[in-house]
């Protein structure tokens, strides 16, 4: 039988690769590889891939600093992390340094009382003196009292610990004070909170550059490519120069930087910095939790590059390692091992990024010819770089099969309940239906007039999401285009949606309730999730719904702090909450909603991160009941178009974590982003009649196929027991390149 796809190849020769996989890359520890004894020390005992997890990551120490665990969900990536820590220490004393989210840090000191015998746990709350928002500062000891974390014992601030004192040095006067394993807490808001700053330009009141900002080292205006820095560059950018001496006599090039710190604010550091400059050696572990939100380039991403720099070996911690596009992990590879990755060839900034994407990732090159006016020129040619989502095999394989243990949910227990996800598609109601009609009308006009307008593609799209839930009190709509003639931006009408009646129950409110009401009738509690929560907010409509149902439902809102989310669930599951309604980014990392078997997705977004993040808060070790995952959508609109993309996108990044399907290989043909995707659809009218569920069920069913036939330690490759005919491949070897773990 010929073959006629890659996927065909795979079938044919599975097993065959299989073999040479695990032969060429054989793992750092295999499953019949004896446990260190340390494991079996730890308070909670760990599963045997949670323990196959940990071994992987402590051999890897062995040979690198940095490592990695990218488990999904539920899978006790603490307990692994704390786990490696506690197994390569070896019975020593160590302190350990864990960066984590802010709704984290409590959990994060009760998981290592209830894992690691005999530590003690520290909160940093800031560098010196002065009350934090919190209510604390400097380094203070907590402990378990009673399930809570309490504040409570040695006190002290990153100021003394840099002090050695009558010690050898800072570290040999902590061990007299500690004598056991110590692990330092600290929020990455808290972390990054550095001083505020201010420009430090002047205007020349006299002679040639009369008027001009000036740098005050020089005297001169600072140049750039084409042109002199402003006044009005200088908002809420810093700038500085390398400023050259004009002969080799004069003195040497020195870095002049045109801002400082404002000493006329509150005067503080941030801790991760201070633990750069003062504390190098001090910390044996480093630990950064959720790191794919560190991928920007931001002062959070920023402090992991500290994080990393400055603990003798690291781990990060991850569940979605990947949103569909291979650069977002340029940041975070560059941060761990900068030195490796110039090895390779690429820069630090915006060039090596571009560089990664090419070699990694999919970008694609639009040409434009545009025929000139003028029959004696030529013709204009302009060229536009895109990115596209998808990431190479070779990304896997160079980078990350080294670096990371992958360990799902079916890894970790048999005895998960079932998970199960479905879309819901609802029919508009018949008045709805036609003003949708007539706004997606208007927008497809809009976008075919104005073609590549980034000002109507957002606006447009993210109205034709909110409009069939909140179908008044929208607002004409907007956009913005250059006029060629002036050469301002110049206002235009895209639609000017009607108002329908606010006090109506549509069709997607109507079968929420029902949802709602028949989880209810089973005893399972119910979490909401909608992305409108500002100016057009649709949680509170949805909870007013609810509450004349006699539904006791809640809101929880970015009002209350991250800290503070965990106990707030606690305080109104005690009060009888049996509906919340919040956000999806409010719950999306950390937080264990086990209370709420049920989630119903009222509005998804277009994020992977959060979709993945936000429904698997309650599938998660500990959960006894069924899980029931659904997404809210209207048949035919751009919610289902959305959802759709979503999904095959979702397929996308979960290749990275060696979960590959057909349908995900196909997502590579998609635009950049869910909204430009979107956009395309709704003018060429590609992708009508495929609905939203049936990329879904593929999902399911793939999720569904794999705990079926995984075992609880599951090979790379299913290894088959009948022979395979012979491989048409090279043989040759590619590299030193090893395994870390099994997943």
């Amino acid at each position: 039988m010929p073959m006629t796809s890659i996927n065909d190849y795979l079938r044919r020769y599975g097993s065959a690769l299989g073999h040479r996989v695990l032969a060429q890359f054989p793992p750092l520890h295999a499953p019949e590889d004896p446990l260190a004894d340390e494991l079996r020390q730890l308070k909670r005992r760990p599963f045997p891939a949670q323990a196959l997890a940990i071994m992987g990551i402590v051999k890897r120490w062995r040979e690198a600093r940095c490592a990695g665990a990218v488990a999904e969900c539920g899978t006790g990536k603490t307990l692994i992390s704390l786990g490696s820590v506690y197994a390569h220490a070896e019975g020593r004393p160590f302190t350990a340094l864990a960066m984590v989210p802010p709704q984290l840090v409590e959990k994060w000191a009760r998981e290592c009382f209830l894992t690691i015998p005999g530590v003690r746990v520290f909160v940093i709350d800031g560098v010196r003196n002065g009350v934090g928002s919190n209510g604390f500062s400097g380094v203070n000891e907590v402990r378990l009292r009673n399930g809570r974390i309490v504040r409570e014992g040695l006190r002290t601030t990153l100021s003394e610990l840099r002090l050695a004192g009558n010690h050898r040095c800072a570290r040999a006067k902590w061990q007299a004070t500690v004598q056991g394993p110590s692990v330092f807490v600290v929020s990455r808001e808290r972390a990054k909170l550095g001083y505020f700053w201010r420009h430090v330009i002047r205007s020349a009141g006299s002679g040639p550059f009369l008027g001009n900002v000036i740098n005050p080292d020089t005297g001169r205006p600072v140049m750039t490519s084409d042109d002199q820095l402003r006044r009005a560059d200088f908002r809420k950018v810093k700038h500085s120069e390398v400023v050259i001496p004009e002969t080799n006599r004069d003195r040497r090039p020195f870095f002049s930087p045109l801002w400082q710190a404002d000493n006329q604010k509150i005067q503080r550091m941030a801790p991760v910095e201070f633990i750069g400059r003062y504390l190098k050696g001090f910390f044996d572990y480093g630990i950064a939790d959720e790191v794919h939100e560190l991928k920007g380039e931001t002062a959070q991403g920023n402090a992991l590059g500290t994080l990393a720099a400055t603990c003798g070996r690291t781990v990060i911690l991850t569940g979605t390692l990947l949103g569909g596009y291979a650069d977002e992990l340029f940041n975070i590879l560059y941060r761990l091992d900068a030195r490796a990755m110039r090895e390779d060839g690429f820069d630090h900034g915006e060039g090596g990024l571009r560089q990664f994407a090419e070699a990694y990732g999919v970008l694609e090159k639009v040409t434009t010819i545009e025929e000139s006016e003028n029959s004696c020129s030529k013709a204009r040619v302009s060229t536009t770089v895109k990115r596209r989502p998808g990431a190479s095999p070779l990304l896997f394989g160079k980078y990350l099969m080294n670096l990371a243990a992958f360990v799902s949910l079916e890894d970790i227990s048999d005895a998960l309940p079932s998970y199960v996800e479905e879309v819901i598609s609802v029919e508009m109601d018949a008045d709805l239906k036609k003003a949708y009609s007539d706004l997606e009308s208007d927008i497809r006009e809009a976008l075919r007039e104005h073609h590549g307008n980034a000002s109507v593609i957002s606006t447009a799209m993210n109205a034709l999401l909110l409009y069939p839930d909140r179908p008044f009190g929208l607002g004409t709509l907007y956009g913005y285009a250059l006029n060629p003639e002036s050469g301002e931006r110049e206002r235009f009408v895209i639609a000017d949606p009607p108002d329908l009646d606010e006090t109506a129950h549509y069709a997607k409110e109507r079968r929420l309730l029902e949802e709602v009401q028949r989880e209810l009738a089973h005893g399972r509690r119910v979490q909401v999730y909608a992305v409108y929560t500002q100016k057009r907010d649709v949680t509170r409509r949805l909870q007013s719904i609810l509450q004349e149902a006699g539904i006791r439902a809640e809101v929880l809102t970015a009002d209350t702090p991250p800290e503070q989310r965990e106990a707030w669930y606690e305080r109104h599951l005690r009060s009888g909450m049996q509906v919340c309604i919040c956000h999806p980014k409010l719950v999306q990392t950390g937080l264990d909603l086990l209370e709420f078997p049920t989630i119903l997705f009222y509005e998804t977004g277009y994020s992977t991160y959060v979709l993945r993040q936000a429904s698997r808060r309650s599938w998660r070790i500990g959960q006894k009941r069924p899980v029931r995952v659904g997404f809210l959508t209207y048949a035919g609109t751009a919610q289902e178009s959305c959802l759709r993309l979503m999904g095959k996108k979702l397929l996308v990044s979960l290749a990275m974590e060696g979960k590959l399907q057909a349908e995900g290989l196909q997502a590579i043909d998609e635009d950049d982003d869910v909204l430009t995707a979107m956009a395309r659809e709704l003018v060429t009218r590609q992708g009508v009649g495929e609905a939203a569920a049936e990329v879904w069920r593929s999902l399911q069913q793939q999720a569904t196929q794999e705990k079926a036939t995984t075992p609880v330690i599951e090979p790379l490759i299913d290894l088959g027991s009948t022979p395979e005919p012979e491989m048409p491949m090279p043989t040759a070897a590619m590299g030193p390149a090893v395994q870390l773990s099994l997943f």
